[in-house]
Parts: structure tokens; C-alpha cells; sequence
């Protein structure tokens, strides 16, 4: 059967979002040792389906999951309060801020640090106080059901640790230091594999400022 083009993202969106909700789901409610491997292994995917939650988001700020506004704001609302308990409409004015005024102090996402006060300084400046109060509440009305070492390990762990990966593949690598384009970013060089595993194709950084058009999934075709 075809599927209709018009509904790819949605599936896309959606297929994001299962493949972190059944596996969270199957960490919270796993009975592991701290000797299996699997473990480890599990905390890495479950960080890269974490930052496949806000890259859905991000998509979802340039209109690419679906042509019907209301099914494409949806779901950015879901995949980013899932990520952390961000609020939306917030990082969609933020991030369209970002693409407006790259590489100037009018850019939410730019910091002339080394990685460690810039990454500091992106935080601070998307981090929200309601937005704490949101996850230690959510915190603690699951450890009701759930063991306190799997929510730390395989809730908390996962979720901090694609902060790094996002920052680092999405922010930090493409727009440190001076370059000689419009859109001050530097790119991957064409490696569709560990574009993927990195970020989502998003180390892809330039082509995703020339074309921000361009759903993750198909950002990897704009690479010459």
C-alpha cells in the first residue's frame, strides 16, 4: 500500500514517539543487574530516542510534520513536554529567533564560550523553574510505581545525557568559531550513518539553515 506523502511526517512523528515510549516503558518495569551489558547499551538508545523527541519537536517548530497546523503543533507540544517538560510555544519563538539572527547576541543559542560555559549558558537560558517543578513532580509520582534506581537510570540518565548529545552535534560543533557563509555554520562531511547517530542528520547544520524546510528525515538528500 502507498502511503500518502502528506502523512509521512505524522508517521515519522509518531514512530518517534512509540519507539521511546516502549522502551521506557520496558526499562522502568525491568528487573536489571548492574553486571549486564544490555544495560549500558539500552541507557545509549534510550539517549538517542530522547533526542529523537526534540529533533519531532524541532520539526514540528518549521511545519514540516504536517501540513495541518493543528496536527503539527500537537505534536511538538507532546514530543517536548515528554523530552523534559519544556513548553513549545516557547522554544518555537527561541529557535525561530536562533534562524533569524545566527551567530549574534540576539541568538538564544549562541554563547562565544568554550564548550563548557557555552553549553552552561544554553541551558540557563532554556531551563525554567516551572519547568523543574514539572519533572520533580513527575519524579516523584512515579517512584509510586517505579524503582527509584531504573527512573534515575533509565528516565533521568538518558534524558541529561542527550542534552550533551544535542548541544554538542546540533549547537556546539556547527557554529563554534568564524565561518564564511551567511549562516555562520559549518557541516558534517557526508557520512549518512554517523550523521544519523550523532544527531539526526542535523551535523548536516548548514544545509538545515539553507533548508530549514526539511524534515530530519529527508535533510540527508541536501548533502552533496
Amino acid at each position: 500500500m502507498k502511503i500518502n506523502k502528506s502523512y509521512t511526517g505524522i508517521i515519522v512523528a509518531l514512530t518517534v514517539i512509540g519507539c521511546w515510549l516502549t522502551l521506557l516503558y520496558s526499562l522502568l518495569t525491568w528487573n536489571f543487574v548492574w553486571t549486564n551489558p544490555l544495560v549500558y547499551l539500552l541507557i545509549l538508545v534510550q539517549m538517542h530516542l530522547y533526542t529523537g523527541l526534540f529533533i519531532t519537536a524541532h520539526d514540528a517548530m518549521h511545519g514540516t510534520i504536517s501540513s495541518n497546523k493543528t496536527v503539527n503543533n500537537i505534536l511538538g507540544y507532546i514530543s517536548v513536554f515528554l523530552y523534559a517538560g519544556f513548553f513549545y510555544n516557547t522554544l518555537l519563538t527561541k529557535h525561530h529567533k536562533h534562524h533569524s539572527h545566527v551567530h549574534t547576541e540576539e541568538d538564544p543559542d549562541y554563547a562565544n564560550h568554550g564548550f563548557w560555559r557555552w553549553y552552561l549558558s544554553f541551558m540557563m537560558n532554556y531551563v525554567t523553574v516551572i519547568q523543574l517543578i514539572i519533572m520533580a513532580v513527575a519524579f516523584n509520582v512515579l517512584k509510586i510505581w517505579v524503582n527509584q534506581e531504573n527512573l534515575l537510570l533509565f528516565w533521568v540518565l538518558p534524558s541529561l545525557m542527550s542534552t550533551f548529545q544535542l548541544f554538542y552535534f546540533g549547537t556546539y560543533l556547527p557554529h563554534k568559531g568564524e565561518h564564511d557563509n551567511e549562516y555562520h555554520s559549518s557541516t558534517l562531511q557526508k557520512n549518512h550513518f554517523i550523521a544519523f547517530i550523532t544527531c539526526y542528520f542535523f551535523g548536516y547544520h548548514l544545509e538545515h539553515h539553507q533548508k530549514p524546510g526539511m524534515p530530519w528525515w529527508q535533510l540527508y538528500k541536501t548533502k552533496s
